[in-house]
């Protein structure tokens, strides 16, 4: 299968920001979603709301948070990898329709009056499923909708779709709470999956021709999860993922006991409250732009932490409803910063072939952050009163902020991730069976003894890009009976593996392998052989 990587998005082409729109699937898929995603906050403040009158615990009204963002935490990841390796329109046609059934469900026990707080939270636990099966798959359709030289406009735009849906669906869903109930919001809610549905059912998506079999699902878990493990640029990213969320989910998770409790205000100021959010968030997109032309990522990252951590306080000690409303905008303007920040380190230190896999570990992080911080924070809460919770999720935040700075954004900055494509076809008297394996790769070098140091320095990069791209274990000896001669290898689970590797080798992997043989010596490049494990009944 000939990997589709992406490197990271270039500018606007000359057609501007709007130019993806000139598009009709992605124009009409763009509507939909924000219709959808204006339901789907629709749905989060009426269940949040509509707990506080089923039980007014503090640690009840936090689970609502919780059973929104859990899901994502425990099925991004499937999700991902189903995202990769099967037809990725049915896959999202099935999280509309799932989606759909959950929220119809809903609306209509509540309609009939037999909606329990077990029910709720169950409800939008399916709910949330249903958004952790979209996620990954609708990022890795991009691609598939508008030109490369328009992705970077794409992106912008859907990030502005995110946010308008933010700025409308809580001040809409307040209003209709106000004067209909939390069973109007969930129907209304179930309709807004239909936009999206009709969309993809129309779409006609061209089918990818592949030239290796689809991989399987464990071991597409596994090339995933090691993927993320040996880019140290992702990893970065999830540390200040963790380091922000699990402390600055205590903001979402107890803004509606504060609106009700401490502020006094009804469904209508809640509403206004996420609404200030949403504006605070789209304008941060809008001026994102001029601050990263100014700032570092980690220093816009920290710049952002600080300011949530000041609306956190804010939300904590200030009771005027006006001035909440203020930190609220704030909120959400550094809320964006942080997100759309870590969301753009994470694609830059993503190839294609892997993208929704590790972006989905990313959504992992993000939400499971999330969920663990709202159930914490709703307990402390509960015990110590949610003043002090707030305030201790403020200290959190910019302790946080300060332990990760030495894990840096730039890492992913600097790198080229399309596929290489350098690597000649292996040198073998016979075609050995795909699933046939596991095989050895080993590459002999001859270094100047003086290059010893720095050679090893050189592998120990191209190892972790070996085992990116597929490799199980890597390791590089030196002859005990020849000093200077050394021998990489690394092993692959089976043949079809390291076929697939030949295609998933990036530029930036290239580099590092020129590198590496920069200190080869001889008039012949390094010596490249593949071993295959003995088949079953006899020797090879």
């Amino acid at each position: 299968m000939t990997a589709a990587v992406e490197r990271t998005p270039a500018p606007a082409s000359a057609g501007g920001a709007w130019s993806p729109f000139k598009h009709g699937t992605f124009r009409a898929l763009w509507i939909a979603t924000v219709a959808s995603n204006i339901g789907t906050w629709m749905h989060d403040v009426g269940a949040g709301w509509f707990m506080t009158s089923l039980s007014p615990s503090p640690f009840m009204v936090a689970l609502v948070q919780a059973a929104t963002t859990l899901p994502m935490f425990l099925f991004a990841l499937p999700s991902g990898v189903l995202a990769d390796i099967v037809d990725r329109r049915r896959f999202l046609i099935a999280a509309q329709l799932w989606g759909l059934a959950a929220a119809m469900t809903l609306g209509t026990l509540a309609l009939l009056g037999l909606v329990t707080p077990a029910i709720l939270l169950v409800a939008t636990f399916a709910l949330g499923t249903g958004a952790a099966m979209n996620a990954p798959a609708f990022q890795a359709i991009v691609p598939e909708l508008v030109p490369k030289e328009e992705m970077s406009s794409a992106v912008a735009l859907n990030s502005m779709g995110i946010n308008v849906s933010r700025a409308i669906g809580p001040a809409l869903a307040g209003a209709i709470l106000s004067f209909a109930g939390p069973a109007v919001v969930f129907l209304l809610n179930a309709l807004s999956f239909l936009g999206v549905l009709i969309v993809l059912l129309a779409w006609k998506r061209e089918a990818t021709p592949n030239r290796l079999p689809p991989e399987h699902f464990v071991p597409a878990v596994r090339a995933g999860l090691r993927y993320v493990r040996e880019a140290p640029a992702l990893r970065a990213v999830l540390v200040r993922a963790v380091a922000f969320f699990a402390f600055g989910s205590a903001a979402w998770a107890l803004l509606p006991i504060v609106t009700r409790n401490e502020l006094g205000e009804g469904p209508g100021g809640y509403g206004i409250l996420l609404a200030c959010i949403g504006v605070g968030a789209v304008t941060g997109a809008l001026l994102l732009p001029r601050f990263r032309a100014r700032l570092s990522a980690d220093r816009l990252t920290v710049l952002a932490t600080w300011a949530f951590a000041a609306a956190t306080l804010a939300l904590a000690f200030v009771r005027t409803f006006e001035l909440v409303a203020v930190a609220m905008l704030v909120a959400g303007f550094s809320w964006i910063a942080m997100l759309s920040t870590l969301n753009v380190g994470a694609q830059q230190a993503t190839a294609g072939w892997v993208k929704a896999r590790a972006l989905s570990v990313f959504l992992v992080v993000f939400f499971g952050s999330m969920a663990g911080g709202s159930a914490v924070w709703g307990q402390v809460a509960t015990l110590a009163g949610t003043p002090t919770a707030l305030a201790l999720a403020a200290v959190g935040l910019v302790l946080g902020s300060a332990a990760a700075l030495r894990y840096s954004l730039a890492g992913g900055a600097g790198l080229d991730l399309a596929p290489s494509m350098h690597w000649p076809a292996p040198m073998v008297d016979h075609d050995p069976e795909p699933d046939r394996g596991p095989v050895m790769v080993t590459v002999e070098y001859r270094i100047d003894p003086a290059d010893g140091a720095a050679f090893a320095a050189a592998m120990a990069d191209l190892g972790r890009a070996r085992r990116r791209s597929g490799a199980l274990s890597w390791g590089v000896f030196e002859d005990a009976a020849a000093q200077g001669r050394f021998l990489e290898y690394f092993i692959l689970q089976s043949w079809l593996e390291h076929l697939r590797q030949h295609e998933r080798v990036s530029r930036t992997d290239q580099a590092l392998q020129e590198r590496a043989r920069a200190f080869h010596h001889g008039a012949e490049p390094p010596r490249v052989s593949h071993f295959l494990a003995p088949a079953a009944g006899g020797a090879s």
